[in-house]
């Protein structure tokens, strides 16, 4: 299996200010969302991402997304395991984010 990229939080806050056609997902459990999520961002607990999977655009560019990057690296192997290539973890997670948050 191939590495996992890994983008920056700043990378990532770039990216965005860009426009760039990222889809970001937060493997975060609800307590955790409660607390805030990066705009844009789509919930999808780390417990569902295998049903998920399935419904996932094998073509689009996905960044993973939790509070330190452990559990979104788990989700970003999973999914790259699946056949979606184009799959980064945020390095460091949503305590390195300085951008904005929804709640």
């Amino acid at each position: 299996m191939s590495k996992v990229n890994q983008m920056t939080t700043e990378e990532l806050q770039k990216a965005l200010e860009e426009n760039k056609s990222l889809k970001i997902i937060d493997v975060r459990e609800d307590e955790e969302v409660a607390q805030g999520m990066i705009p844009t961002a789509t919930h999808i607990p780390l417990g569902q991402i295998p049903d998920a999977a399935g419904s996932l655009n094998p073509d689009d560019e996905y960044v993973m997304v939790c509070r330190s990057g452990k559990r979104s690296q788990n989700a970003s192997e999973y999914l790259q395991s699946k056949g979606i290539k184009k799959v980064h973890n945020l390095d460091g997670g949503m305590l390195d984010w300085k951008g904005e948050v929804v709640l």
